[in-house]
């Protein structure tokens, strides 16, 4: 089984840096993560439940604007090759199937920056 399920874009001010800049969504069925393209800035989400559900039972408000997203994807479920709605807030992270209607629901696990701490010396 291929494992890259959703990879897409997403361009708006990052929390971190403050910058525009693309955030690349990258979902898994293991992990699903948005980085920023400008400071690295991560954040890292880990399956809670896979389900099939109505549209936005598991969206829910957070402390960033909430994207919603569409995204051409094979369906894990039905394996039909089309649109999936993502819902990404500050605590979840939601891919759903148009086709099946089959739910990833990940939750907020890990945050960090990509940057090195240390300088180089010259």
């Amino acid at each position: 089984m291929q494992d890259r399920f959703i990879f897409t874009r997403h361009r708006t001010t990052c929390y971190h840096c403050g910058k525009e800049a693309d955030q690349v969504i990258k979902a898994v069925p293991y992990q699903a993560q948005v980085v920023c393209s400008n400071c690295g800035a991560t954040r890292i989400f880990v399956p809670r439940i896979e389900d099939v559900s109505k549209p936005g039972s598991y969206t829910r408000i957070g402390c960033y604007d909430l994207w919603t997203l569409v995204s051409d994807a094979r369906c894990r479920n039905c394996g039909v090759t089309g649109p999936h709605d993502l819902a990404i807030g500050c605590n979840h992270f939601t891919v759903r199937c148009r086709n099946c209607g089959f739910t990833h629901f990940y939750k907020f696990s890990l945050e960090y920056i990509a940057q090195c701490p240390i300088e180089e010396e010259s």
